[in-house]
């Protein structure tokens, strides 16, 4: 799409003052911690780019407010080079550099914000490679320290933080499958045939590269088989906030062309977490118990 159709989609400029409007009228506000995932094309032609959105959110949340983003790790080795020709799995181990969170990028998948963010001065970011995220602001620290090796989606990690914040989640023009949050529930739910990955991937200890194997749901194939709850051709982390919208849960508005979502962390948790238990339970009785 080239920058005209943009304009006119988001009918002239999408400004950083337009932008804090538009996040201030959906319900963000002064002081809040909030994780956010975006797709700028959607908005419209955002003067400036990613530094325009981010400036947006710092106004509307303060200095005493955070941001959040996933980031991830771009060129981390494929979590099945352990199949490779043993000459290809050596040469990786000999030479493959060690995730440093000051330097290694962001997953492109997710967009172009969280690399922006986690090169932002003051930036802070997790230290875990596969599964990082990055904060900005005053609970930054607190939100990135520690993050757990293994089950990194779950108890004690990032997300886990942000929810005991009572932080919110925005989907600034992104899809209702991109919300990260989900897995944390699909780590603390308690239902049948949870799936599980465990891989390695070089960090730096104490300035050294070591290998670690590290343990974490399998967010990339689903942590669960959702096909029998969820219909065909739907991502199940969009059936689950689609079943969250209907509920009431989280508030819907435009910001510049783009449909978004404000959600409450632990609301968020609290019902995925349930529909995960209710829906997964294998009684048919049940299934369509939340929506």
């Amino acid at each position: 799409m080239d920058e005209m159709e943009l304009l006119e989609r988001s009918g002239g400029p999408v400004t950083r003052s337009r932008i804090s409007r538009d996040l201030a009228a959906l319900g963000l506000g002064h002081g809040d911690v909030v994780m956010f995932h975006t797709r700028m094309s959607a908005i419209g032609y955002v003067a400036g780019g990613s530094p325009t959105i981010i400036g947006a959110l710092q106004d509307v949340v303060g200095t005493s407010g955070t941001l959040m983003v996933t980031c991830g790790w771009n060129d981390a080795p494929p979590y099945d080079f352990v199949t490779w020709p043993e000459e290809w799995q050596a040469a990786v181990r000999a030479d493959h550099p060690a995730y440093d969170p000051a330097l290694s990028e962001a997953d492109h998948n997710n967009g172009r914000l969280p690399e922006a963010l986690r090169r932002w001065p003051g930036a802070v970011r997790s230290r875990h490679p596969d599964v990082s995220f990055a904060a900005l602001g005053a609970a930054a620290a607190d939100l990135m320290a520690d993050h757990p090796w293994d089950d990194p989606h779950g108890p004690g990690s990032p997300l886990a933080r942000l929810t005991a914040l009572r932080g919110r989640v925005l989907l600034l023009g992104a899809p209702l499958d991109t919300m990260t949050l989900l897995h944390h529930a699909e780590a603390l739910a308690e239902a049948p045939g949870k799936r599980f990955v465990d891989y390695d991937q070089p960090i730096l200890v104490r300035g050294e590269r070591v290998w670690r194997r590290f343990h974490d749901i399998d967010s990339e194939d689903g942590a669960f088989d959702y096909s029998a709850v969820v219909p065909d051709g739907m991502d199940p982390f969009e059936a689950i906030a689609r079943d969250m919208l209907t509920a009431g849960i989280g508030r819907t508005g435009n910001v510049g062309a783009a449909e978004s979502h404000l959600f409450e962390a632990p609301e968020v948790i609290d019902f995925a977490t349930a529909w995960l238990e209710t829906k997964l339970s294998g009684s048919p009785e049940t299934l369509n118990c939340l929506g």
